[in-house]
């Protein structure tokens, strides 16, 4: 049981979710509520989610098996899976991809390791390992492709070198986004345009052939590298100067203190551009925390909590096999196959959808951030929430890719001084992350549709703010209602942008009102909802009588 514990707990998951002072802990203590699981509130809730919960698994089960009526449109879409002899939905190109080469990644991951244990035994510097790695691993996997990624990389190093800080990065995000359209528009550059002498690259590629797909955490780590290096020529000490106890060394410190100036050289900057266990999806960590971890690695990092932490990773993946193997969500979303089933079937079908995108995003996260953990670096978490256990539009980009939204806040929202312009800032931020994910306009009507679905929170909370109003009886209820209305904008909002599209999701949503059954069933299911974000709240309020608050 103690282990279980362990196994699930947030230590585990990442020690930066821990408050780092005694104060902090007993602040959140006191601002916690008294315990409500077991009042009889909690008891009728506990039924609720006994007698629904297993129906929403089996509706989905149901709606997309052998003995759905739809079955022959999107059977083809299937393969053969190796779970009781069921057939698997692989259909996600995206996590098809990741599922496919995982072998191949593990004996990575196994010989890094090795080589790494040999390279220190051999006491070679820790960030030369890095780089020489990295040529190896980006060799194989991108070509001579690997040639065009350091022009790129050059030029925006060299634009660090030649201007002053204000002019140095506007030209910075400039190249970078540039960049991102050049490399989507022209599909990665061919060889042959320089001349047809070197056309013999291009049929030399390595294993991932479209280098251009994954740039896109390599602009975020360029733009880092110019910014922390900027703000280093106005830091009169680095961190080694500071002479800090590494006890007493936050997160903070590690990434906005710059490290000693011989370290912003253009190997340096290579090796951490490269970096292979979070160069293919990241978790994003900045410049100065890669540079200190790399020189002074954490405590935090242990044999124990690595091991348990990649227990974790092979539950999540056991899990998103057994979704595939029993629920064809994706595939009958592709061939937009749920015609003649019931309102429930057609919304858990795209509940579940949800989840397998929140899966397929989790997995490489965690598989890498693992990798990383195992050479003694540590990334940020980047999925603290399941994501059924979310209902603030405005908490969930906390904790949904919380890397990336960490790296967003310290290079985009504090330059624009975000507090000061909070929606027309969040409108530039969500339109810039829309277009940094991919240029399609799905996303970029996700990125304005959550820019809008956050303001209702927002208005919200003015004119109930939670100081006035978080005394009385009725405010946790007012706010429960409010959630589940959040809950179906963020559905739509994320249907539209990583599933659907604007025109699925109408079709659904005209599915699901089609039939007298359809009005009956939301109200159902938005009171099922609000049993569900009362218990939220509760799991949240438990977290505060043990000092934590993960403010998402």
């Amino acid at each position: 049981m103690s282990f279980l514990r362990s196994l699930l707990s947030l230590e585990a998951l990442d020690l930066r979710l821990i408050p780092d002072s005694q104060e902090h802990i007993i602040q959140n203590k006191k601002n916690a509520s008294r315990s409500r699981w077991k009042t009889k509130e909690f008891y009728l809730y506990y039924i609720v989610f006994l007698t629904v919960v297993p129906q929403m698994f089996l509706a989905a089960m149901r709606a997309t098996n052998e003995n759905s009526s739809n079955y022959s449109r999107y059977e083809d879409r299937l393969e053969q899976g190796w779970m009781f002899g069921r057939k698997v939905d692989n259909s996600d190109a995206q996590y098809s991809g990741f599922r496919g080469r995982l072998p191949i990644l593990t004996v990575v991951v196994i010989c890094h390791y090795a080589l790494r244990r040999l390279s220190i035994a051999l006491k070679l510097p820790g960030m030369r390992f890095d780089l020489l790695f990295a040529g190896i691993f980006l060799g194989v996997l991108y070509g001579f492709n690997i040639l065009k990624i350091l022009a790129i990389y050059t030029i925006n190093f060299l634009i660090s070198k030649s201007l002053p800080k204000r002019e140095g990065m506007i030209l910075t995000w400039i190249f970078g986004i540039g960049i991102l359209f050049l490399n989507e528009w022209y599909e990665g550059y061919k060889f042959k345009w320089l001349s047809n002498n070197l056309a013999i690259l291009d049929q030399y590629c390595g294993l991932l052939t479209r280098w251009e797909v994954n740039f896109n955490f390599s602009m975020l780590r360029m733009i880092s590298y110019n910014s922390d290096f900027y703000d280093s020529l106005e830091t009169k000490s680095d961190i080694e100067k500071k002479q800090l106890d590494e006890k007493i060394i936050t997160e903070k410190d590690r990434i906005n203190l710059p490290p000693p100036k011989k370290f912003f050289s253009y190997f340096t900057y290579l090796a951490y551009l490269t970096y292979s266990p979070l160069f293919i999806a990241g978790p994003i960590i900045s410049f100065n925390d890669y540079v200190y971890q790399r020189n002074h690695p954490l405590r935090s990092v242990s044999i124990q909590r690595t091991i348990i932490y990649g227990i974790r990773v092979v539950l999540c993946i056991l899990v998103m096999e057994w979704c595939l193997h029993y629920m064809y969500v994706v595939a009958i979303t592709e061939a937009r196959a749920w015609e003649g089933l019931s309102p429930f079937e057609v919304m858990m079908v795209g509940y579940f959808n949800l989840t397998i995108i929140w899966l397929k995003l989790l997995i490489p996260w965690r598989f890498f951030r693992f990798w990383a953990l195992l050479d003694k670096i540590d990334p940020p978490e980047n999925m603290l929430r399941c994501m059924s256990d979310n209902y603030s539009a405005s908490a969930f980009w906390r904790a949904w890719h919380r890397s990336f939204h960490r790296w967003v806040i310290k290079y985009l929202y504090v330059p624009l001084e975000g507090a000061k312009h909070p929606i027309r800032n969040m409108l530039l931020i969500f339109t810039f992350v829309a277009f940094w994910h991919d240029i399609q306009l799905r996303l970029l009507a996700w990125g304005w549709l959550i820019t809008l679905f956050v303001i209702p929170e927002v208005v919200a909370k003015l004119i109930f703010p939670a100081k006035k109003w978080a005394s009385k009886p009725i405010y946790r209820h007012m706010c429960a209602i409010g959630a589940v209305a959040n809950i179906y904008l963020m559905m739509i909002a994320n249907l539209v942008g990583f599933a659907l599209g604007l025109d699925g999701v109408k079709d659904m949503i005209k599915d699901i009102f089609k039939t007298i059954w359809g009005i009956p069933y939301v109200l159902f299911a938005s009171v099922c909802l609000f049993v569900g974000v009362q218990v939220m709240f509760e799991v949240r309020a438990s977290e505060g009588r043990q000092g934590i608050n993960l403010r998402c």
